[in-house]
C-alpha cells in the first residue's frame, strides 16, 4: 500500500519542524508548511496504520472549504503546492478547539448516555434521542492538548481562567456559528447533514485568522439526508461518513485510548474500507471526482513540488 506515514523533508528556510497526530508542519518562521500525513488517529492516539489517500483527501477537502469560507473569516491557507501539502500565514494559535454541534452525537451522545445533562457548561434537556437534532447549535469547546486527550471546558472556564480574553472569544464564537452555517448549506446541496465540527483559530499582527482544516472526515461528521429521518424514527444507526465509524470499529474490539488497552490489529480489507469511506466522502461532500496521486513515490513528489513552489 502506497502511504505517506511521515514527512522527512529537509527544505531550504526551515526553522523548526513539529509532528503532531496527522500533520508535519515545518516552520517557516512568518510561514508554515503543512504536510497531511496517511496516518489516522483516534481518542487521541496514532493508530499503526496508515490509510491511503487520506492525507490527500484531508488537504484538499479543506482547501476548497477556507476558499469557501473566506468571506467570512480571513485564514491561513496562502497556496496548496501538493495534494498533501498546503502552505500560508503562521499564527499564534489559541489553545482552545471549537467544537459545535447541531445534533446530539458522538462524544456528546456518550456523554449524554452516561447520565449526564451538561456539557462543556451547556445545559441540555431530558428525553433527547441519539443524532437527534438539537434545537439550537451548541458551542461545546476543548482545551487544545499537545499530547493526549483534549479535554472539555466550558465557556465560562475558559474566561474565567483567562485562558481567551471575553472580547475575542465572542469573536471566536460569533466565527464559528456562521462558519458552521455555510458547511451546513454546502452540505445540505450535495445531500448530507453537517453534523458537528471544530474549528480552529489563530492570530497575527492583531487579525484573528482560521487555521488547520475544516468540514474534513477528521474534524467533521455528516449524515445522509435521504436516511436520516428514517433511521432516526426507527433508533437506527445513521449512515454517516466521519471518523466516528473508526471509533466505533475500536470500541467494538475493546479500544477507547485508556491505559492498559491495546489496540486492535487492523486488517489489509479494514484499511482499504477506511480509505474507500474517506474518498467516498470527498467525492459527497466535493461533488467532485476523487483522481488519487499517490500512483508513485509520494515522498519524492511530494519534495519536488514544494521545492519548485518555494524557488518561485
Amino acid at each position: 500500500m502506497n502511504v505517506l506515514k511521515e514527512a522527512n523533508f529537509n527544505f531550504e528556510g526551515v526553522k523548526n519542524v513539529y509532528h503532531g497526530k496527522v500533520r508535519d508542519v515545518f516552520d517557516f518562521g512568518e510561514n508554515v508548511l503543512m504536510i497531511a500525513s496517511d496516518r489516522i488517529s483516534a481518542f487521541d492516539v496514532i493508530l499503526p496504520r496508515a490509510i491511503p489517500c487520506k492525507g490527500q483527501v484531508l488537504n484538499q477537502i479543506a482547501a476548497k472549504y477556507l476558499k469557501a469560507t473566506q468571506d467570512i473569516v480571513p485564514n491561513w491557507l496562502l497556496a496548496t503546492p501538493d495534494p498533501n501539502a498546503s502552505f500560508g500565514i503562521k499564527c499564534e494559535t489559541y489553545p482552545v478547539e471549537m467544537v459545535i454541534r447541531g445534533y446530539l452525537a458522538g462524544h456528546a451522545w456518550r456523554e449524554y448516555k452516561s447520565g449526564k445533562r451538561e456539557v462543556c457548561g451547556v445545559s441540555l434537556p431530558d428525553g433527547l434521542k441519539e443524532n437527534q437534532k438539537l434545537p439550537n447549535p451548541i458551542i461545546t469547546p476543548t482545551t487544545k492538548a499537545k499530547e493526549g486527550h483534549d479535554i472539555d471546558i466550558s465557556r465560562e472556564e475558559i474566561l474565567l481562567q483567562g485562558i481567551v480574553d471575553e472580547a475575542e472569544y465572542q469573536e471566536l464564537e460569533k466565527y464559528t456559528y456562521a462558519l458552521f452555517q455555510r458547511g451546513t448549506e454546502i452540505a445540505a446541496k450535495e445531500g448530507l447533514i453537517l453534523v458537528d465540527t471544530k474549528y480552529e483559530f489563530g492570530k497575527k499582527h492583531g487579525v484573528i485568522y482560521l487555521i488547520d482544516e475544516i468540514h474534513t472526515p477528521d474534524s467533521s461528521r455528516y449524515f445522509y439526508v435521504d436516511s436520516y429521518e428514517e433511521n432516526l424514527n426507527n433508533d437506527l444507526p445513521q449512515k454517516q461518513l466521519s471518523k466516528e465509524f473508526v471509533r466505533e470499529w475500536l470500541i467494538e474490539n475493546g479500544f477507547q485510548g485508556k491505559d492498559g488497552q491495546k489496540i486492535p490489529l487492523m486488517t489489509d480489507e479494514k484499511v482499504n474500507e477506511i480509505s474507500d469511506r474517506y474518498i467516498e466522502l470527498y467525492q459527497k461532500v466535493t461533488g467532485e471526482n476523487f483522481v488519487p496521486a499517490n500512483n508513485g513515490d509520494i515522498c519524492e513528489r511530494i519534495e519536488k513540488n514544494v521545492n519548485a513552489f518555494l524557488s518561485n
